[in-house]
């Protein structure tokens, strides 16, 4: 019996044309374009600039995206996940939105929320549900508009976080491409170095919670660098040791873009030159759940059937985790 692999057979993606530049930055905040560069490798982000435009906005175009590059019919797709920390609403589905507004009207779908890590966990999703037999083809998207949530006088993180989306779809593969291998984890006593405080059943909206600015992000820089550094490369050198890989064996680091030092970490770890590894940081920087398809959606004309990829991210929660995929064709 073949055994039926999960695997990545379209990708797509969608940034907003708004360049929030370090130059600009700087006349809003106590920063500038020297310090930013040092330390995250951000040169500038993406922002949706339309306050009547939510994560959906930024999921659909992704959608749409892939959709008319693999001339994907949206009605054949059986299951869309929205990976995402912003979602439109706090009850009404974004991925239920999304999926209505492509066309995908036999689908069925959720939102799923890890932070950083939550497309990672998502493609783990989308490969269980391929690979049980009930479904042909799952449609994953990350999409956050982090400028929903940055404190714009906040230079801890107003420097870091840019608005994006990102979508793979996930189909039976019989020839060994596809997911391979994943290591995910959590560790709940991280929550209080990278959160936010208000707007949920622990501490709902109020006046005060706005006044003291508790909807926004907050992030303690050192600890979550500490974390993310030592997590990030822990689990990307195990899941290439678990599976008897070289150097030479890896094609592509796929890393979470979060902090190019943490990037420059991960590919050290597991002895990666740089032309092997995914890198927009520059670009966009930390856009949470879209960063790992937009490497993808960049790196595509690259990559090559039967490429081994190493995907790697760490999130709030703290989330982290790595996953194996073989590349499953040419562009």
């Amino acid at each position: 019996m073949t055994d039926m692999k999960a695997a990545i057979t379209a990708v797509g993606a969608y940034v907003p044309e708004y360049r929030l530049t370090n130059s600009v930055l700087e006349s809003m905040v106590d920063t500038n374009d020297e310090w930013i560069t040092t330390r995250t490798g951000i040169q500038e982000r993406r922002i949706l600039k339309d306050p009547t435009k939510g994560s959906s906005f930024l999921a659909i175009k992704a959608a749409q995206d892939l959709i008319n590059k693999s001339s994907t019919d949206p009605a054949t797709i059986d299951l869309v996940i929205v990976a995402t920390t912003t979602p439109d609403m706090p009850v009404a589905s974004t991925a239920a939105y999304v999926a209505t507004h492509i066309g995908a009207v036999n689908a069925f779908s959720y939102d799923l929320m890890a932070a950083c890590s939550g497309f990672l966990y998502g493609m783990s999703n989308a490969a269980s549900y391929i690979e049980s037999g009930r479904y042909k083809k799952v449609l994953l998207i990350g999409a956050d508009k982090m400028s929903s949530i940055i404190d714009y006088t906040d230079r801890a993180t107003c420097i870091i976080f840019g608005d994006a989306g990102g979508a793979v779809l996930f189909e039976p593969n019989l020839e060994g491409n596809g997911l391979q291998d994943e290591i995910l984890r959590t560790d709940g006593s991280g929550r209080d170095f990278l959160r936010i405080e208000a707007g949920g059943s622990l501490l709902p909206a109020s006046h005060e919670t706005v006044e003291k600015k508790q909807h926004f992000v907050y992030q303690d820089g050192k600890n979550v660098f500490k974390y993310a550094v030592s997590n990030m490369a822990d689990v990307a050198e195990q899941i290439v040791q678990r599976n008897d890989l070289t150097n030479n064996d890896i094609d592509w680091l796929v890393p979470h873009q979060a902090n190019k030092r943490i990037i420059d970490a991960t590919a050290k770890r597991v002895d990666l030159p740089n032309e092997k590894v995914m890198v927009n940081i520059h670009k966009y920087g930390n856009t949470t759940s879209a960063t790992l398809p937009l490497c993808l959606n960049e790196y595509e004309s690259q990559l090559k059937r039967g490429d081994n990829l190493v995907f790697a991210a760490f999130g709030g929660g703290f989330t982290w985790g790595s996953i194996l995929l073989k590349w499953a064709y040419n562009s």
